[in-house]
C-alpha cells in the first residue's frame, strides 16, 4: 500500500475553509427560506412586504429642488427678523457683513391649521391643511455636496443607502414590470449616484435614472452639447432580437451568473445584475407608453406648465411623469430641479 503525502493544512487555510463552510450553510438556509416564501433566491425579492403597522402613504414623490427661494420669504414667518431689520449681529460685525434683513413680503395665516404663507404662494396656501411642515430641521454642513448627500442618505462621511433605496427595500414594489425606485434628471455632481444608490442593500434597490442631466454642465459646454441629448431612457427597445430570442439570451446569462454566484456564495453585484437584466426585459412593454405624455389632455399639460418655450416645461414634465409613475405602481420617484438656485447676491 502506497502512502500518499497529505498536504499540510495551515491555520489560515483552515479558518478560510471553515468560514466558507459556515457561509455556505447560511446561504443555503437563506435560499431555503426565500424559496418557501416564493421569492427569487438570487436576490432579496421586491414583492410587497408586510409592515409593522398600516402605512398611511403607499408611494412617495420626492421633489428635490436643489436650492430655491429662502424659506423666510415663503412659509417660515420670522416677525422678529423684521423688527430687528438693519441691526448688526455679533457674526456680522466680526465678518463685516451687512445688517439683518427681514422679508419684504406680506404673510397671512391660512386654513384651519393657521399655517403662515407669504404672498408669493397664493395657490399653495389654499392647501395649507394638506401639508406637513418640518421647521425643526438643521444642519452642520455649510457645503452643498456634503449636505446634499446627507439629505439623501443621512450621512456624508460614509456610503449609506439613499432614502429611496430604504423605502423600496422595506416596502417592496407594486409593479414588477417597472423599477420600484426612479430618479428623474439626477445631477452628476454633489455626490452623483451616491444620492440614489443602495450601498450595502441589494443592488436592485438602487434607482433607475431617467433624464438628460447625466454629465456635468461644464463638460457639456466643452463638447458643445446640451447635457446629454437623446431620449430620456435609452435602449428601451431591442431592435436586434425578438422577444423569444431575448428570453433565451437572458436565460443563458442568468445561468452563468447563478453559477458564479454559487461559487462566491454572496456577491451583491451579481445578484443586482440578475435582477436588473430581468427587470429591463419586462420594462420594454410598459415604459415607452409611460414616458409618452401625448395622451394627456391640453388642460393637464397646461396645469403642469408643459409646453414648448415655457420655462416650466422641463420641471413640469418631470412632475407629470412622476405622477404617471406612481399611478403605475412605482414606489419612490425623485424629481430634481433642472437648475440650481442660490441666494448669494442680487437679493
Amino acid at each position: 500500500m502506497v502512502k500518499r503525502p497529505q498536504p499540510q493544512l495551515s491555520r489560515r487555510l483552515a479558518l478560510q475553509s471553515l468560514a466558507s463552510g459556515f457561509g455556505y450553510l447560511a446561504f443555503a438556509e437563506l435560499a431555503h427560506d426565500q424559496a418557501a416564501r416564493g421569492q427569487n433566491p438570487s436576490g432579496q425579492g421586491l414583492a410587497i412586504k408586510p409592515t409593522h403597522f398600516p402605512a398611511r402613504a403607499r408611494r412617495v414623490i420626492f421633489l428635490c429642488m436643489n436650492g430655491g427661494p429662502s424659506h423666510v420669504d415663503l412659509f417660515d414667518y420670522k416677525p422678529k427678523l423684521s423688527d430687528k431689520e438693519g441691526q448688526k449681529t455679533a457674526v456680522s460685525v466680526l465678518r463685516g457683513n451687512a445688517a439683518l434683513l427681514g422679508s419684504p413680503f406680506q404673510f397671512k395665516r391660512h386654513g384651519e391649521s393657521g399655517q403662515w404663507f407669504s404672498e408669493l404662494l397664493p395657490n399653495l396656501a389654499a392647501h395649507a391643511d394638506d401639508i406637513c411642515f418640518l421647521k425643526s430641521m438643521h444642519t452642520d454642513l455649510p457645503n452643498h455636496a456634503q449636505a446634499f448627500i446627507q439629505m439623501h442618505t443621512g450621512r456624508f462621511q460614509f456610503t449609506r443607502p439613499s432614502v429611496g433605496a430604504w423605502s423600496l427595500y422595506g416596502l417592496g414594489t407594486e409593479n414588477e414590470n417597472l423599477p420600484g425606485f426612479v430618479t428623474l434628471n439626477p445631477p452628476s455632481d454633489n455626490g452623483g449616484a451616491q444620492n440614489y444608490g443602495s450601498a450595502f442593500l441589494p443592488a436592485i434597490c438602487q434607482a433607475t435614472k431617467i433624464g438628460t442631466n447625466q454629465i456635468p454642465g461644464f463638460y457639456a459646454a466643452l463638447l458643445g452639447v446640451d447635457k446629454e441629448p437623446g431620449p430620456p431612457l435609452k435602449n428601451i427597445e431591442n431592435s436586434l432580437f425578438t422577444t423569444r430570442m431575448q428570453r433565451k439570451q437572458l436565460d443563458l446569462i442568468r445561468e452563468l451568473n447563478e453559477h458564479k454566484l454559487s461559487q462566491d456564495v454572496y456577491h451583491p453585484e451579481i445578484e443586482g445584475a440578475i435582477e436588473s437584466f430581468e427587470l429591463a426585459f419586462r420594462m420594454q412593454d410598459e415604459v415607452p407608453e409611460l414616458l409618452d405624455v401625448s395622451s394627456e389632455t391640453q388642460q393637464t399639460l397646461s396645469a403642469y406648465g408643459v409646453g414648448p418655450g415655457k420655462p416650466t416645461d422641463l420641471f413640469g414634465r418631470q412632475c407629470l411623469l412622476a405622477r404617471r409613475m406612481v399611478e403605475a405602481g412605482v414606489r419612490f420617484v425623485e424629481v430634481t430641479s433642472p437648475a440650481k438656485w442660490d441666494h448669494h447676491f442680487l437679493l
